[in-house]
This record gives structure tokens, sequence and C-alpha cells, in this order.
């Protein structure tokens, strides 16, 4: 007998008349992980904590919208047909290119007006991301949402027949996709959290790693994956942004790490450079 993962028989819970998805109780869970992490991170490089849970002030609603308004552009068809459906989040519907890109210059602009070392800031934050990211896809688990082809491997996912996509009624297990991207994210972040530790990374070098590896992993995924698309020349849309996300931290990464190698090793940051206050004042 094969043991399938089971699907979850509910997406949430009552608490009183309100409904809480699971969907958005795991960002929530993931978002304050990566604050916790990145506060603990940066105080290490002798930075104020305090200035994390700013920058989340602004960056973590400004990721949301973004992934919103990535989702809603590059998968109008999966837009609740309410007159809402364009901001309904807890309904599922983040993409993650467009959160990280918006919330990135969210957090960036707030960092530089606080006078704070932003590429330094940038290395902190990217292991806590990825944290975030593998806790996140946990509430894709109770979505029943983004797996892959069907399969019968003994981890493969049990779907009920209302969330099977067209043409794959018929299948019943399939790739556990949201699983490998957990996995992959957790091992990335211990990764990169190696790397700070026992070898001279250039900040934000970390930052392109991330950046690299995430969307390395997600070209296998988008291989996988046979939830709504565009195509472009026969591969999924997000392949193709994976594929570019890959090349270019890896080049963004090349140049932050070799580029004082002609000229001399630049000079540690002065971590008195990290205080921060309330004023943005030094």
């Amino acid at each position: 007998m094969m043991a399938f993962i089971p699907s979850p028989a509910v997406n949430g819970f009552h608490i009183g008349p309100a409904y809480i998805h699971f969907y958005g109780l795991m960002y929530v869970v993931g978002i304050t992980a990566a604050i916790l992490i990145t506060q603990r991170r940066w105080k290490a490089l002798g930075g104020d904590p305090a200035l994390v849970g700013d920058v989340a002030i602004w960056a973590v609603p400004a990721g949301i919208i973004g992934g919103r308004i990535y989702f809603d552009i590059t998968t109008p068809k999966y837009i609740p047909h309410h007159w809402y459906g364009v901001l309904a989040v807890w309904d599922g519907g983040l993409g993650i290119w467009g959160g990280i890109t918006l919330g990135a210059l969210a957090g960036i602009w707030r960092v530089h007006r606080a006078r704070a070392d932003v590429p330094q800031f940038m290395n902190a934050i990217a292991p806590a991301l990825l944290v975030a990211q593998a806790i996140g896809r946990i509430g894709n688990y109770f979505n029943q949402e983004l797996f892959g082809k069907p399969s019968t491997l003994p981890w493969a996912l049990k779907i009920s027949a209302a969330h099977r996509p067209p043409g794959y009624a018929r299948y019943a297990t399939f790739q556990p996709t949201f699983l490998y991207e957990i996995i992959w994210d957790l091992l990335l972040a211990a990764t990169l959290v190696w790397l700070d530790n026992r070898r001279k990374v250039r900040p934000p070098a970390l930052f392109a790693l991330y950046v690299a590896g995430y969307s390395a992993f997600r070209i296998f995924e988008e291989t996988l994956r046979i939830d709504y698309s565009q195509y472009i020349l026969g591969m999924r849309l997000n392949f193709w942004v994976a594929l570019i996300g890959t090349l270019g931290g890896l080049l963004w990464f090349a140049r932050i790490q070799f580029k004082q190698r002609a000229g001399g090793s630049a000079e540690p940051p002065d971590p008195s450079s990290f205080r921060y206050s309330r004023s943005g004042t030094l």
C-alpha cells in the first residue's frame, strides 16, 4: 500500500464570526519569523533591531500589493468573480516575483532614508526571506493549490476532485511541488547563513545568491506545475522569469564578489554606520 500525503479537510477555522484562512495565517507566521531572524542578524552586525520592524511596516504591505498585482496580471483566470476579486489574497494568489520586487524597493527606500547600510541589510534579510517563503507555502497546502503533475510516488499529494484542474479529473495524486519548495527554501537559507559565517561574502552578495538560488529552483518547479499559466515559446511564463532571475542573480553575485580584486579588497563597513533612530538620523 502506498502512503500518500492527504489533503486537508478544511482551509481555515472560525473565531466567532470571523473565518481565519490558514493561507493568510501562514503568511503572518512567515513574516513574523522573517522579522525575528533579521533582527538577530542585523543586531549581530552592529545594527539597531528597531530598524527591522520599521522596514517591515513599509515592505510587507508593499510586498503583498506587488505580489497581488503580479498575480492579477499573469493569472487573470484565477481572480475570484467578485467585485473585490482582484484584492482577495485570502483565497490564494500572490506572485512571489512581484512581492519581492515591490517589497525590496520599499525596504531599500526605508533603510536608505534611515541612513543605514543598505547592502548589509540586504545580506541580513536574505535567509529570513527564504524562511518566510517556506512557511508561506504551507498555506498553499491548505488551499490545495500549486501542485504538480500526476504522480504515484509514495509522497504524492492527494487532491480532492473540486481542486483538480481541467483535464486532470481522473487523477487523484499529484507532485507536491509546494513541499519541494519548502525543503529547497530551508536548505538554501541554511546555506546562505553558512556562507555568511564561514566565507567572506561582500554585501549584498547573499541577496544576489538568494535571487539566483530561489529562481534556479523555480526553473525546475515550473516544469512540474500544471496550474494555469501564460505560455511563451512553449514554456510557462514563470519559467522564463525564473531563468532571467537565475542568470541575473549569478551575474549580480559575480559583480559584487569579484569587482574589488583588480583594485584590492574593500574596507569592511564601520558598524557604527548601522545605528538607527526613528528620526532617520545617526
